[in-house]
């Protein structure tokens, strides 16, 4: 299994985190007990807690911290730049050219399947973010959204 995971020495991994295949990990950490699944990738500079599940085909950036006791669907996108572009001064951008604009997912939250969470945003804690949502501002504590933008449905 491990010819089909990418793991750098870098990366921070607590005890018993399970890890399938085709996963690419670099500068991130990991928390006790959590699940990475299939075709997922985690940036330098993330930081996933414990007991969180990141289902697969999902994409952890810099910039995201993602609490305990999380939940992490299918297909979830995070962004870290506003204004994403590929060249500055007509050379490729890199890391001197742009801010990473961070994310922060509270405990106990669940993120649904296809769900998009854009930078500078906060979801709060037990709160669940409904399949194919666009998260565009912070949500708050015990709340259900969806729709694209994201708006409270139901309090929990």
């Amino acid at each position: 299994m491990d010819l089909y995971q990418r793991i750098s020495s870098d990366v921070k991994l607590g005890k018993e985190v399970k890890i399938f295949a085709y996963v690419n990990l670099y500068g991130c950490e990991i928390g006790d007990n959590s699940k990475i699944g299939s075709f997922v990738e985690i940036q330098k500079n993330a930081k996933i807690g414990r007991n969180v599940k990141v289902s697969s085909h999902t994409f952890v950036c810099e910039g995201v911290t993602i609490e305990d006791d999380v939940f992490i669907g299918h297909n979830v996108s995070f962004i870290n730049d506003k204004y994403p572009q590929s060249t500055s001064g007509g050379r490729l951008q890199n890391e001197a050219d742009w801010n990473v604009v961070p994310t922060h997912i509270k405990r106990g939250s669940s993120i649904g399947t296809s769900a998009t969470i854009l930078c500078g945003v906060t979801i709060g804690e037990n709160s669940i973010v409904g399949a194919g949502s666009v998260v565009t501002t912070d949500i708050p504590s015990n709340v259900v959204v969806a729709g694209v933008p994201a708006r409270v449905r139901r309090h929990l």
